[in-house]
């Protein structure tokens, strides 16, 4: 349940759902990475392994998309499959994905998740984590 798509100014607006936080920020991520290839495209070959301390749930969720979004650049990939969980302050992830390949098609480079609009809230059952993205 990820939606990518509320514009501000010129930066785009991520919004993942879920029924806990942690589906909520692999939702978000979900979100994040859409704006950058079709998803669906993406294997699932390699595994990276995101390890992290924030107490402060809104900003684990920046640290999070930041997290992945420099792996990505790093090793030269794009991740389609998400998955964390927190265990107090600890954040353990793990992202799957492949490298870059030419016949996937490039959207729009995501450079960072900001703390422009940052929420992460319970509405109703379900768990809703939201930030501006820079593109």
């Amino acid at each position: 349940m990820s939606t990518a798509y509320f514009e501000h100014d010129a930066d785009i607006g991520i919004i993942g759902r879920g029924l806990t936080i942690e589906q909520s920020f692999e939702s978000a991520a979900h979100a994040t990475f859409a704006i950058m290839t079709d998803l669906n495209a993406v294997q699932p070959i390699d595994a990276v392994t995101i390890d992290f301390d924030e107490a402060d749930v809104e900003l684990a969720l920046v640290v999070w998309l930041n997290q992945i979004l420099g792996k990505a650049r790093e090793l030269g990939m794009v991740f389609s499959h998400f998955y964390v969980h927190r265990d107090g302050d600890h954040c353990h992830g793990k992202i799957l994905g492949e490298k870059w390949r030419e016949d996937l098609e490039r959207g729009v480079e995501v450079k960072g998740a900001t703390l422009t609009m940052l929420s992460v809230k319970q509405v109703g059952p379900i768990w809703e984590s939201r930030c501006v993205v820079d593109v």
